[in-house]
């Protein structure tokens, strides 16, 4: 019985309160800080670190972790550079080419076309115009010149450097590399001395096992 009754108190006093609300004026609110945060600016003078700043500055020189500067310039000098000297530092593996067949497929192809014949979808809906094939006699594009312009963009292609990694970039431009040989009719670059390598050493490491053994 005192349960029961216990059970109606709360329930009248939770109709009560509930039965008192009224839209069109505010509810009370209990903490408030818990629905209104105070919106601070990352690097803002608020007092809270040295400086008066909300957040620690990172340390004179310091770089994010895994980022690489790359040191060719922005200009037409740069680009040149990049296009002469600039060689692509990974191993072109069929996992490097198929990697860089679906990093393109999602950064590159909307505009350059999935053949890299300069005939993307964007291209197609004439949303965007003058987009060179990769085979262009004129461009004469380089592993050097890909990255390159995967790193800062150029005319109307933007920059991918904050969308993509180092590592990542390279296997694009061996994509990119790839589609070109196709258009040109040629065989796109595969390393294979790896392959041949490897038994090698299995080789040595078994006969170097079996001298060991006949020494016992």
């Amino acid at each position: 019985m005192k349960n029961t009754i216990k059970i109606l108190a709360v329930a009248i006093a939770m109709i009560c309160v509930v039965s008192c609300k009224k839209d069109t004026k505010p509810n009370y609110q209990y903490m408030p800080n818990m629905y209104e945060s105070v919106g601070y600016e990352t690097y803002g003078e608020y007092g809270v670190f040295p400086g008066g700043q909300e957040a620690m500055l990172p340390a004179e020189g310091s770089i994010p972790r895994g980022w690489i500067p790359y040191e060719l310039e922005n200009s037409n000098e740069g680009y040149q550079q990049a296009k002469d000297s600039l060689k692509n530092p990974i191993r072109y593996t069929v996992d490097n080419q198929e990697k860089g067949k679906a990093l393109y497929d999602i950064y590159c192809a909307i505009c350059h076309g999935a053949k890299g014949d300069g005939k993307g979808t964007l291209v197609q809906r004439e949303k965007i115009l003058g987009v060179p094939s990769y085979d262009d006699i004129g461009r004469a594009i380089t592993e050097g010149s890909i990255y390159h312009v995967m790193y800062y963009g150029i005319n109307s292609m933007g920059s991918y450097a904050s969308q993509t990694s180092e590592h990542e970039r390279w296997q694009i431009v061996q994509y990119v590399e790839k589609l070109k040989a196709d258009l040109e009719g040629k065989t796109a670059r595969i390393d294979t001395d790896v392959a041949v390598v490897a038994p090698k050493v299995e080789e040595e490491h078994h006969e170097s096992t079996e001298d060991h053994s006949n020494a016992h």
